[in-house]
């Protein structure tokens, strides 16, 4: 039997897929007498593209990411699904014309019209390599494209097998798929290495009994679609296998692609989220089939790491588990820090860790880390669920500065129950926090995401429900199929009004703006600390405090403490000790100065020690930072985050 797994536009072309990777490796060691091989067809599509129109690795990286709360990326590919080359284009044009630049307009429709051509040509090239099944993968805006390649094969050769799996054919979305889709033979929902191996064994074997996978969809005899119940747990971490990444990098290096982009690993040791498993985030919709937490044994996992970074020759890396275990601070990273090895690495952390716990992470070359920060205000983040205060937040972004971690983050407002007065004190504090990283856009209202909270359980505040409207203007389907196949919904506007947002995002543009020249450090030299401030709201440059009070209340400062804490610890040796009122009056002062961030009633300083800041800075989110004179975004709408969190990137067929 051959396998053949195909990765179509819009995947990501600077990371080789996870899913893919796992599958195939799955297919070598578990299905005897198959071959499984993977076409690289986001790269494929690059080039094709680039000889035809004035395409760019921005260009893609707009289509295959910042555009995904607009549905860019998949309108494109609807004229190669509906083979109509100006399919619905007056419709997309009329919604999407004040959201969209003219020259980002013209480009999304002059793509629409070429890429049948492109479908046409990649389906040719399938068939050509004659495989038994042709598995697509669907992740983020991949589904149109995935769907248009699909039917173009089953049109070409019927009697090649078409199968669909990924995060856009996760629970209810894979079984609308299957439903409305008919060329689409078998969709794999949930985890994939052992569903699709058993469903290609029972391929290979002529059986017709496929009741026994869990997940999958598949069609009875008479052609309706079946949809066999979801596992009912996950895979142990011992089932989950390292990918196979075979054929990547070398189709990397004869691409356009490879002076756009500097390639990366993408490595996993983790599933699920243990904070989600506790406190389920209200706007995160990401787990959808499994939130428990489950994580490969520290040394499977180094062992990982090593030895996809010496077999491919790659050291940056980026680890896609939802959150980090925490158990690998003391086992992975120390190791990875002995090996020598100068790796680059980005993970998704809990923003309550501490300076010393991300001191290893800098030194281990984790050097790029997403917090999942999403407010500087408390109460707001109470309503989110997030289990972290506003000066926690800032504290960690005021060590991230001091050890050398750049931080990926976003501000999002739209939260029901959430006030004008919860963002008051923050915006006028967001002078004071220029020298440290900014978020990668500005403010969004939150999108209502499938599996999520908010999406869940209406009573948290948002009703009536309908897919976002861009799935209206991609599909043919009528509107229950489409909320069935959608991951992100439109409802009604919570929270805050859009003068709030408004003022919100204009301090945010700029501290984007400002970033790059600000600068706030201390220097504790003992008797004295010394303070050094270049940022645009403040007039003064240095400051020194002498006062032993003072002194030891900075240096409390280093975590979030209250007026009554502070009073309490900090040694006082005046002649008239200072009263609680004489505190709150430094610190308000400190806060009109700049040197010190409040709320909800406490307080952290934001100066990080002298360490060189400006020389660990990295360029790597300058592009993502670039605003028009306006304040807005190069592209339209700003959108909530530098790419959409990878809700796929477990293996699911994807």
């Amino acid at each position: 039997m051959r396998v053949l797994l195909v990765n179509m536009p819009w995947s990501p072309i600077d990371l080789p897929s996870l899913a893919l990777g796992i599958l195939k490796r799955s297919v070598d060691e578990r299905v005897p007498d198959t071959t499984c091989e993977v076409l690289h067809a986001n790269l494929e599509f690059t080039d094709w593209i680039t000889h035809r129109t004035e395409f760019t690795g921005q260009d893609y990286e707009y289509y295959a990411l910042s555009s995904y709360f607009l549905g860019c990326g998949d309108w494109v590919f609807s004229s190669a699904l509906y083979g109509d080359p100006e399919w619905r284009d007056e419709e997309f044009t009329r919604v999407m014309t004040p959201k969209l630049r003219t020259s980002r307009m013209r480009m999304t429709r002059e793509l629409h019209r070429v890429v049948p051509e492109f479908v046409d040509e990649i389906a040719r090239a399938i068939v050509a390599a004659e495989p038994d099944v042709v598995g697509f993968t669907s992740t983020f805006q991949q589904n149109t494209a995935a769907l248009a390649a699909a039917r173009h094969v089953k049109e070409l050769a019927p009697h090649i097998v078409t199968v669909m799996g990924g995060a856009n054919c996760d629970s209810e979305q894979g079984a609308a798929v299957h439903r409305n889709f008919r060329f689409v033979d078998h969709v794999v929902r949930g985890e994939g290495e052992s569903a699709f191996p058993a469903l290609l064994t029972a391929l290979r074997d002529g059986s017709d009994d496929l009741t026994g996978i869990p997940g999958l969809c598949h069609r009875a005899p008479d052609g309706s679609s079946v949809a066999n119940p979801m596992a009912t747990s996950p895979l142990p971490p011992a089932a989950i296998l390292p990918p196979d990444y075979s054929g990547y990098f070398e189709r990397l290096a004869a691409s356009v692609a490879r002076n756009w982009v500097e390639p990366k690993l993408v490595v996993e040791g983790a599933r699920g989220c243990w904070w989600g498993e506790k406190h389920h985030c209200t706007f995160c919709g990401l787990n959808g089939s499994f939130m428990q937490f489950r994580s490969k044994s520290p040394e499977t996992f180094y062992e990982e790491i090593m030895d996809l970074a010496e077999r491919h020759r790659v050291l940056d890396m980026y680890v896609v588990d939802n959150i980090l275990d925490m158990k690998y601070l003391s086992t992975v990273l120390p190791r990875i820090i002995d090996s020598g090895h100068d790796l680059r690495m980005h993970i998704e952390i809990k923003a309550n860790m501490r300076r010393a716990q991300l001191q290893v992470l800098a030194d281990a070359g984790l050097i790029y880390v997403q917090p999942g920060i999403e407010s500087l205000n408390s109460r707001v983040l109470d309503l989110m669920d997030k289990g972290v205060s506003g000066c926690q937040n800032v504290r960690m972004l005021r060590d991230a500065a001091e050890t050398g971690l750049s931080v990926s983050w976003n501000y999002l407002h739209g939260f029901p129950g959430e006030t004008d007065d919860d963002y008051a004190p923050v915006i006028r504090q967001i002078p004071a926090l220029e020298h440290l990283d900014p978020p990668v856009d500005l403010s969004a209202r939150i999108a209502i995401e499938r599996f999520s909270p908010y999406f869940n359980e209406p009573q948290l505040g948002f009703t009536g429900l309908r897919a976002e409207e861009h799935y209206r203007f991609t599909y043919d389907l009528p509107e229950e199929e489409l909320y069935d196949l959608a991951y992100v919904f439109e409802a009604p506007a919570r929270g805050i009004g859009e003068d709030t947002a408004e003022r919100l995002n204009a301090a945010l543009a700029l501290w984007k703006k400002r970033h790059v020249d600000a600068r706030l450090t201390h220097t504790d030299l003992g008797d004295r600390i010394v303070l050094v401030s270049r940022r645009r709201g403040f007039a003064w440059r240095t400051r020194e405090l002498t006062d032993p009070f003072e002194i030891a209340a900075f240096r409390l400062l280093d975590q979030p403490h209250t007026v009554a804490a502070l009073h309490r610890k900090a040694p006082d040796r005046a002649s008239e000790p200072r009263t609680e009122q004489d505190v709150r009056a430094l610190l308000d002062g400190w806060v009109a100065d700049g040197i010190v961030f409040t709320d909800a009633g406490q307080y952290v300083h934001i100066a990080p020690s002298a360490v060189n800041q400006d020389l660990l800075r990295l360029d790597f989110m300058r592009h993502t930072h670039r605003v028009r004179e306006d304040g807005a975004p190069e592209d339209g709408t700003p959108e909530p985050g530098d790419r959409p969190r990878t809700r796929d990137e477990e293996p699911v067929l994807s």
